[in-house]
């Protein structure tokens, strides 16, 4: 069943003065519902149940469900009330996505792993980096791109005015693949729900994604990289540009100027 919109239950003969609060971030606060939004269809979400069965589950869940009759959210779990009674409820952390996470077996790659490489970075990061997996000098030590792919990235996104603390770098896949083969469907399908949850949790402005695996496993395309980067697509709600992998470049410089033009637009989506 999807769900319609309803007039809120307004009382026209209550003229009870109910205090405004002004969001911090008005485009902000879009931009998190609109990533949110997407991020339940690309999960495979198509409606809402509202039947008393999934309002049931929905309260097992620790979901807060409105009452209609008295315009509040009832508190199922934790929140902070604000003035007009209504309990929000804060939005799911890095960290809490990492503990979910946990020594993570889902998938074969788990076996010769030495370390998981969540990811790293500002957790409110406007620009989040995106590459396929870890390589051999990351799986060492748990933080991604730290090899001579990861030294040339550093160096792009200084050249961006930017810093590896200021951007949120990640994977598709958080375990090495063997022989830095691209990963599996199977083993992308376990990891890649938790990029998207951190995706959600830091809201940023733009994705760049680092060669064709990351790209073409975004924006579910079979598309070549070399004819995917230079324009801006959409994965869930945010602009992103693909462009080539360092490692790549490491190989191909001739192709930097080609990443520079991308880097480019992405610094105008930034700026504007």
């Amino acid at each position: 069943m999807i769900l319609q919109p309803r007039p809120r239950g307004i009382d026209p003969m209550d003229a009870t003065p109910r205090p405004l609060r002004r969001p911090a971030s008005v485009v902000q606060l879009l931009r998190q519902v609109r990533s949110s939004l997407a991020y339940l269809k690309a999960s495979g979400c198509t409606g809402f149940d509202c039947s008393a069965e999934g309002l049931a589950t929905l309260a097992r869940l620790g979901i807060p469900q409105r009452d209609m009759r008295t315009e509040t959210v009832l508190p199922v779990d934790q929140g902070t009330p604000t003035e007009t009674g209504v309990v929000e409820t804060m939005p799911e952390t890095l960290d809490a996505i990492r503990a979910d996470l946990g020594e993570c077996t889902r998938c074969p790659l788990s076996r010769g792993r030495s370390h998981i490489v969540f990811g790293e970075g500002d957790p409110r990061a406007r620009l989040v980096f995106v590459g396929e997996g870890p390589g051999f000098e990351e799986d060492r030590c748990g933080h991604p791109f730290v090899g001579p792919a990861g030294q040339l990235l550093t160096k792009i996104i200084a050249a961006m005015k930017l810093s590896r603390e200021t951007v949120y770098i990640a994977n598709i896949v958080k375990c090495r693949p063997p022989g830095n083969r691209n990963p599996e469907p199977d083993e992308i399908r376990c990891c890649l729900p938790f990029l998207k949850r951190q995706l959600a949790a830091i809201g940023p402005q733009a994705i760049c994604t680092l060669g064709g695996v990351a790209a073409q496993t975004l924006l579910e395309s079979k598309t070549p990289i070399s004819r995917l980067r230079g324009r801006f697509h959409e994965f869930m709600g945010i602009p992103l540009m693909p462009t080539f992998h360092p490692a790549f470049l490491l190989r191909n410089p001739n192709k930097k100027r080609e990443v520079w033009e991308d880097v480019q637009k992405i610094m105008k989506t930034l700026t504007a």
